[in-house]
């Protein structure tokens, strides 16, 4: 129904873009009746004059129909959404026991997870060298 309604659009579309460009200019300079012009003798006067503006009319209304319907079947083919759609399916569920983030550094630390740390007692921290930087190789000349 759709594709059907948009080929008729653009039919109408294409005809109201003929009528419009045959019609006699204000200045004369555009593809109507007036002056030496190749259609002169397709219509004279006054009848060129009703032909053209009752054609445009009517394309003119048959273009904002065809406009409108097309709005109206983009809407109603469109489902409504909603930003809480979906929330609680997209994020894992975390595990009850997994416990926080500082049970989680006291356990990396050394210290047991869940007991709250003695004060005045150093953290444990593992003793291990930083890693030296490697150092670029450049090329030589010979």
């Amino acid at each position: 129904m759709q594709t059907v309604l948009i080929s008729i659009h653009l039919i109408v579309v294409l005809g109201l873009i003929a009528v419009v460009l045959l019609q006699r200019s204000e200045g004369g300079l555009g593809l109507g009746g007036g002056g030496s012009g190749g259609v002169a003798g397709f219509m004279t006067g006054r009848g060129q004059a009703n032909a053209l503006t009752r054609a445009t009319a009517i394309l003119a209304a048959l273009f904002f129909t065809t406009s409108m319907a097309l709005a109206i079947l983009s809407h109603r083919s469109a489902a409504p959404r909603s930003i809480l759609e979906g929330t609680g399916t997209s994020q894992p569920a975390t595990q009850p026991n997994a416990g926080n983030l500082l049970d989680t550094l006291r356990g990396q630390s050394g210290g047991q997870p869940g007991t709250p740390a003695q004060p005045g007692t150093p953290a444990q921290v593992p003793e291990t060298a930083p890693a030296q930087p490697a150092v670029p190789q450049a090329p030589q000349s010979r």
